[in-house]
């Protein structure tokens, strides 16, 4: 970082992307796909599912919008139809119900426990007295919470949820970016943005935040740096290891 830009411990406030930055449900999202797009595509006849699949076309989008971006990969077309679809229905919004039901059961079975560097870094940060969000496209970031027993770290959360019920674009758009930091009262150029999908460091960078974190998890760090992010790390513990963390 230089001296010009925003020190993430000098930030009004910390915006967070929640699967695969604070907890590993990346992990789980990713074999939810997997098992739900293994069996779709080879009833369809096309192209397998990969494990690339899940980050050129699933990571930090919207559940639908990703449903949909992976079929039209694939040449698959079938209608939109309404969130309220049942998990059986061939519908974008059908199949999407379908993964978030395979996801719950996985998360039900499983647990979650976050990132010990993430847990290191929200430590220091309540510690200062820097407020903390979550700012995820997921629809499951408050049951994802509870499950890590996290809840009561993030006065803020604004998720797939809310952004439906507001009508907010999500990521790589900035709104919902934006909103957190409205929620927390605090210019975005003096926040931080800590992202692991290039589709989320995309709209930390569009938003205007001060500094924008890319956390490698797996998409890789010239993809992050190439979308906006002035600084990546392999896991969040390495930015207590700054001169400016160690000072602290």
């Amino acid at each position: 970082m230089t001296s010009e830009r925003l020190e993430f411990f000098d930030a009004a406030a910390v915006l967070f992307d929640l699967d695969g930055v604070i907890t590993p449900t990346a992990e789980v999202h990713m074999r939810a796909w997997s098992r739900l797009f293994t069996g779709l595509l080879a009833e369809r006849g096309a192209q397998p599912y990969a494990d690339s699949d899940y980050f050129e076309h699933l990571d930090g989008r919207p559940r639908y919008e990703g449903v949909q971006s992976l079929l039209a990969s694939r040449g698959i077309d079938v209608p939109w139809g309404e969130p309220a679809d049942p998990d059986d229905a061939d519908t974008v919004c059908g199949i999407g119900n379908r993964k978030n039901a395979v996801f719950t059961a996985l998360l039900e079975a499983e647990g979650i426990a976050a990132y010990p560097g993430s847990l290191a870094v929200l430590d220091r940060l309540a510690m200062l007295g820097i407020p903390a969000a979550v700012v995820s496209s997921s629809k499951n970031a408050v049951p994802v919470l509870a499950a890590a027993h996290l809840a009561d770290r993030f006065p803020v959360v604004v998720d797939g949820v809310v952004a439906e019920a507001e009508g907010m674009p999500g990521k790589p758009r900035p709104d919902i970016f934006l909103a957190g930091a409205a929620r927390l009262q605090v210019d975005p150029a003096n926040a931080v943005v800590v992202e692991d999908a290039v589709s989320g460091v995309r709209a930390g960078a569009a938003g205007g935040f001060g500094l924008v974190v890319g956390v490698d998890r797996g998409v890789g760090s010239a993809a992050l740096r190439e979308a906006g992010a002035h600084v990546v790390v392999g896991d969040l513990a390495d930015l207590l290891t700054t001169e400016k963390g160690a000072s602290l």
